[in-house]
């Protein structure tokens, strides 16, 4: 039996309506499942949801989640832009909310550079905003992150390394980079403190983006040192990647040494027992 908070259907960039979703959800077994569209940012991006529609979202979920025995949870994805927006402005309408970094600082015509778009936007901004200093990009992109566990205090955090999506074959660092690991193990200090949950999210394994899921392996045995909670996502833009790669991930992190893992049950974050096959 699975669980899963990260999904995203037509409202924002997902394919699929919200009743399209539960179905594959009820079919699958699903013990609960949350939908996490793209919250509306205060700028013009083509995947996130408009501001408009954020009533009829909510409420079509409400409606959806008394028709089946998957519980049924309201959440965003919602960015965190300095002064712009944070998981803290939508929180009040929601049973949970994801905080996320998609964008990191801006070019010089104010629009704002998003980290994991296609490859040469990314080099664009990589040059005019950095210098072509990759150390200094990720390093601003993990101060991010921790600005806005302070800030903000999301439930979840997103594909915490995601920024990694660019750095396929190591084309610019080594995660065992000693710099890296700082940025890394001082963001999970962070999060260890604040006592939120981070996604363990396998978009990156099966859009074949990533050989390891968000985030990586090391990184997810210095979470468990830790005692950070941890929930699976799939990050799903489409009902039939609800719990795409769960099987495999599942077994990695029961050998990394988790033995439980939170779910949203009767309304609440719960930690179950974890089995190399799912949730028990």
């Amino acid at each position: 039996m699975w669980t899963n908070y990260h999904s995203h259907c037509n409202y924002c960039d997902g394919k699929g309506t919200i009743a399209e979703h539960v179905a594959k959800a009820r079919e699958l077994n699903l013990r609960s499942m949350g939908f996490s569209s793209h919250a509306p940012l205060p700028f013009d991006v083509p995947w996130a949801m408009k501001k408009e529609r954020l009533e009829n979202y909510l409420a079509d979920i409400e409606a959806v989640r008394k028709t089946t025995a998957v519980e049924i949870y309201k959440g965003l994805e919602i960015d965190y832009v300095p002064g712009k927006v944070s998981p803290a402005d939508y929180e009040r309408d929601l049973d949970y909310t994801i905080g996320s970094i998609h964008m990191v600082e801006y070019f010089n015509n104010g629009k704002p550079w998003e980290i994991d778009g296609a490859a040469t936007l990314f080099k664009e901004g990589l040059a005019e905003i950095f210098n072509n200093n990759y150390r200094d990009a990720v390093t601003r992109y993990f101060e991010l992150s921790r600005e806005m566990i302070d800030k903000s205090g999301p439930t979840i955090i997103g594909h915490l390394d995601k920024i990694k999506i660019q750095n396929h074959e190591g084309e610019y660092f080594s995660e065992s980079d000693s710099w890296y690991q700082h940025e890394v193990i001082g963001t999970l200090n962070k999060i260890a403190d604040a006592g939120v949950i981070v996604e363990v999210n396998t978009r990156g394994l099966y859009q074949k983006k990533s050989h390891t899921p968000y985030p990586s392996p090391w990184i997810i045995e210095l979470m468990r040192q830790r005692h950070i909670p941890i929930t699976f996502s799939s990050d799903a833009h489409r009902p039939d990647d609800l719990i795409n790669q769960f099987q495999e991930t599942a077994s990695l992190v029961f050998t990394l040494g988790y033995r439980k893992i939170s779910i949203l049950r009767d309304g609440s974050w719960q930690p179950v027992n974890l089995t190399p096959d799912g949730i028990a």
